[in-house]
């Protein structure tokens, strides 16, 4: 019998104060459970505007405990009401000073499982992160729950191929890649997730945002979409809010990897020189 998981991408503008956010979000993966959905994920930083956009303290207010803080708390009880894995990435706080971009995983029971840390931290205009998070530092897992092996990468990891690589070593079935991005990144976006999905046998659902956040000339262009182990769009969305929803048939993994064998191919051995400083 194939093993055909239903998720769901959600794509939306930030709100502010923290709760209508979350609330309103809380409403679309109702949305998303309406329509079937067994797994959702919402975009990068999720319980606010992109604020990166400028360098302000206030911002530190939106930072939160992982999982005890109010958003993962309330995203617990959605997933018990709706029986649906969620993916939640939120502002996160592990102490004074210790701030993190973070995604958390829940399972369709409500149960946290574990959380994933943006591990590559970009500082460009308009993207000044480093002055709000230090760099992840509990590698690549991958986390099992009711719908299969679950990995997650955030937004700029997307542009380095060695952790989206680990994940795949790591047996993840399906990848989620929250992310918050706009102007020239556009281009590369069609090409990317893709790219992973296709070079480790895997599922993708990458989430952008859509709207503007602190600049009005600054658009997030939204296209979330999810494609197969062979880097096919399964669905895609436009440049509103929007819910999309996918069957992925998780068999596809292993027929994949069998056709294209990369991993039996792969060269460790020869790859010393990826590690260097």
């Amino acid at each position: 019998m194939a093993r055909i998981v239903r998720a769901a991408l959600i794509q939306t503008e930030g709100l502010t104060p923290r709760e209508a956010m979350v609330e309103h979000q809380v409403g679309l993966v109702r949305r998303a459970a309406a329509e079937g959905a067994q797994v959702t994920c919402l975009q990068e930083l999720a319980t606010g505007p992109y604020f990166c956009q400028e360098e302000d303290q206030r911002w530190y207010d939106l930072a939160e405990p992982v999982p005890d803080g109010p958003t993962i708390q309330r995203m617990q009880e959605v997933a018990r009401e709706t029986g649906m894995v969620l993916i939640v990435p939120v502002y996160e706080s592990d102490g004074p000073g210790f701030l993190y971009n973070t995604a958390a995983v829940i399972d369709s029971d409500g149960s946290y499982v574990g959380k994933y840390r943006k591990t590559h931290i970009p500082h460009v205009d308009n993207f000044l992160e480093k002055y709000y998070f230090r760099p992840g530092n509990l590698g690549y897992p991958t986390f099992e729950t009711s719908v299969g092996k679950v990995g997650v990468y955030i937004c700029y990891d997307r542009h380095f191929p060695e952790g989206a690589r680990a994940l795949g070593l790591a047996g993840a079935e399906m990848v989620f890649i929250p992310a918050a991005t706009a102007g020239f990144s556009r281009p590369l976006w069609d090409v990317e997730q893709r790219f992973h999905a296709i070079a480790n046998g895997y599922f993708v659902g990458t989430i952008n945002r859509v709207g503007t956040a602190l600049k009005p000339d600054v658009h997030f262009y939204g296209h979330s979409y999810f494609c197969d182990p062979m880097g096919t769009v399964l669905a895609e969305a436009g440049e509103s809010e929007e819910v999309i929803v996918a069957d992925l048939d998780l068999d596809r993994v292993a027929e994949v990897r069998a056709d294209l064998p990369f991993y039996r191919d792969r060269r460790p051995d020869m790859y010393d020189v990826l590690t260097a400083p």
